[in-house]
């Protein structure tokens, strides 16, 4: 019974528009990148955006102030692991940052929404379909103009196929190889190549180094037993 007489009719009708409110605006968001079939779509981006309401509505309800500000900040925090797991690399290119930045999007939608903030939610929703949306011809008009070498910031990347009993050989090779041409490195990742085999990437801090002198650093690292081939890629960044 103690449950039937906490029970407050305006509270529960306020808390109710919020999520009422965080539900149709966030299936607004996730019915455009259903459309689009991206990885989260409606039912996800309503969920973030009636989930974030909810714990934002409750702690404004039961902490007050201070509570909902602290609760909206585990929110902006707490989102970002669930956005991470929108993103995938698929050889060297990296898929779902947009899905991942939306998805950021509908939780402060449906954090505006747990607030009270009922137009902030809706303009913020605007803005979230604007960029989805509007922005898209001119991101294609961009990606179609050709590329100035001159404003493009590029890095260098060695890549060794070896072994994977020889890896730490190809490892000391490639070391050794750069450290006597003077080329520092800025990263270094490796990644399994079939079933026997691992691939070594290198990519250089040096942002301008001459095709020749690469190309003889490459034969260099090649000539090795430790590697099976090697090759050098420019990749921008």
């Amino acid at each position: 019974m103690k449950n039937f007489e906490s029970i407050q009719f305006l509270p529960l009708a306020n808390t109710l528009v919020s999520l009422l409110t965080a539900f149709v605006l966030g299936a607004v968001v996730g019915f455009e990148r259903q459309f689009r079939q991206r990885t989260a779509g409606l039912r996800t981006n309503v969920l973030v955006a009636v989930g974030a309401a909810i714990f934002v509505d409750m702690a404004f309800r039961v902490g007050g102030a201070d509570g909902g500000s602290r609760v909206i900040s585990y929110v902006v925090s707490g989102v970002g692991f669930l956005g991470a797991g929108a993103i995938m690399r698929e050889g060297g290119s990296i898929r779902g940052l947009n899905t991942a930045a939306t998805l950021w999007g509908s939780a402060a939608i449906g954090a505006c929404a747990g607030a009270s903030l009922m137009l902030e939610a809706v303009a913020a929703t605007a803005f979230v379909l604007a960029a989805n949306t509007l922005l898209r011809p001119v991101v294609s008009y961009v990606n179609r103009q050709p590329v100035d070498s001159q404003t493009t910031e590029v890095t260098t990347v060695v890549h060794l196929i070896t072994n994977t009993d020889q890896r730490q050989a190809a490892m000391m090779v490639l070391e050794d190889v750069l450290e006597s041409e003077q080329l520092p490195l800025s990263e270094l990742k490796i990644d399994q190549f079939g079933e026997n085999e691992v691939e070594i990437e290198a990519a250089l801090s040096e942002a301008s180094v001459d095709e020749l002198d690469l190309d003889r650093v490459v034969a260099s690292i090649a000539a090795s037993p430790a590697v099976r081939t090697a090759f050098w890629a420019a990749r921008a960044v």
